[in-house]
């Protein structure tokens, strides 16, 4: 494994002949640590404004998934567990001793992964948006869970623009989500079906059975129903909030920083 600089503080590391990981590190290197990951289809930019945001004197690695933002990879395996692959090259390229985890999106799946991967590294999984869709995340039935690649592979766009208005509360500006289904059909592919694919087989309960980190999840109070409160209260701690869309570290990147700098000073 190797790493390499280039300007300022974007940095890649080399997962063997297949994979290179791009990230941007900011803060004192001997900082609190955090690592942010992006959701599907979606990119390390999108929590710039959260970084500048960020108190002083944090230690923030925001980092690109294969195949998505700058990363780039020709494998075949497109698991959650081996997106928390990617995140974990980082952070022994960093010689990161603790960090909290925090994932939007499908980024809440690989930050529940890392944590199992690396329980004496991480010290607290943050799922922004995450974890709390029941028809999602935890596993599905065999048919339920067909269907769901059946609609990514005979339209994917039409499928796309199913997670977009899913996400979206009523009263959101259309063009908020113009601009996020824009970006996620883009999504580099075979990878952005093979990870949705990912995404769908992953056995979130079964993962959570062997990670005994706390996890706090920041759920939009409008996309949040009963039954997963319900669920998972007794291993969640779940915060509601009036943020805006399923996006909302992009769209009121300071109150996501103060929620994870709160984390941070637990």
């Amino acid at each position: 494994m190797t790493t390499e600089t280039t300007t300022g503080q974007h940095r890649r590391v080399q997962r063997g002949d297949h994979t290179t990981i791009r990230y941007t590190a900011s803060g004192p290197a001997d900082g609190p640590t955090l690592v942010l990951i992006h959701g599907w289809a979606l990119s390390r930019d999108d929590y710039d404004e959260v970084t500048r945001h960020l108190p002083k004197g944090h230690r923030v690695l925001a980092v690109d998934l294969a195949e998505h933002g700058e990363s780039r990879s020709t494998r075949d395996i497109w698991t959650i567990e081996e997106f928390a692959h990617d995140v974990a090259a980082v952070l022994e390229a960093e010689s990161v001793g603790s960090a909290v985890v925090a994932g939007h999106s499908m980024g809440g799946a690989v930050a529940v992964e890392l944590g199992r991967l690396l329980p004496d590294t991480v010290s607290h999984i943050v799922a922004l948006d995450a974890l709390h869709y029941l028809g999602l995340f935890p596993a599905q039935g065999d048919k339920e869970a067909e269907e769901a690649r059946r609609a990514f592979r005979e339209d994917f766009d039409g499928a796309v623009r199913g997670l977009v208005e899913g996400g979206t509360p009523a009263g959101t500006d259309p063009a908020l989500g113009e601009v996020y289904f824009g970006k996620m059909s883009a999504v580099r592919q075979p990878a952005g079906r093979r990870a949705i694919e990912g995404l769908i087989d992953w056995d979130m309960d079964a993962v959570l059975r062997e990670t005994r980190q706390p996890i706090t999840v920041f759920a939009i109070r409008a996309l949040t129903g009963r039954d997963a409160l319900e669920r998972y209260r007794d291993r969640f701690d779940i915060v509601l909030t009036d943020l805006g869309s399923h996006h909302f570290p992009v769209e009121a990147p300071e109150a996501t920083a103060r929620f994870l700098a709160e984390v941070m000073a637990r």
